[in-house]
C-alpha cells in the first residue's frame, strides 16, 4: 500500500468541501500566475500606459490577498495548491 502524499487530491466524505476548495483554488492560482506573467511581459514591452500598469498591479495584488484569505479560511498553505501530476511533476512552478 502506498503512502498518501499531501499534495495529491484525496476525496473523502468528511473532507470533500475542503478538497473541492483546494481544487478550485489551485485552478485560480494557476490562472493568477499566468496573468501575472502576461502582465510582466506587457510591462517589459512598454505596451501599457502608467494608468494601465497601476490598475493591473493593484488587481494582481488584490487577487493575491484574496487567495491568501481563502487559503487561511480553509487551512491551506500555498504549497498545498501545487498538485502532484505524477510523472509530469507539480502543476505549478515551485516558488
Amino acid at each position: 500500500m502506498s503512502e498518501r502524499r499531501d499534495n495529491r487530491l484525496d476525496l473523502e466524505p468528511d473532507t470533500v468541501e475542503r478538497d473541492l476548495i483546494k481544487l478550485v483554488l489551485t485552478v485560480v492560482e494557476l490562472l493568477r500566475q499566468l496573468m501575472e506573467r502576461q502582465a510582466l511581459r506587457r510591462f517589459d514591452t512598454g505596451d501599457l500606459t502608467e494608468d494601465q500598469e497601476e490598475r493591473i498591479g493593484l488587481t494582481l495584488m488584490l487577487l493575491e490577498d484574496r487567495m491568501a484569505e481563502l487559503r487561511d479560511r480553509y487551512g491551506l498553505r500555498p504549497e498545498d495548491l501545487n498538485l502532484d501530476l505524477g510523472p509530469l511533476g507539480p502543476l505549478l512552478p515551485r516558488q
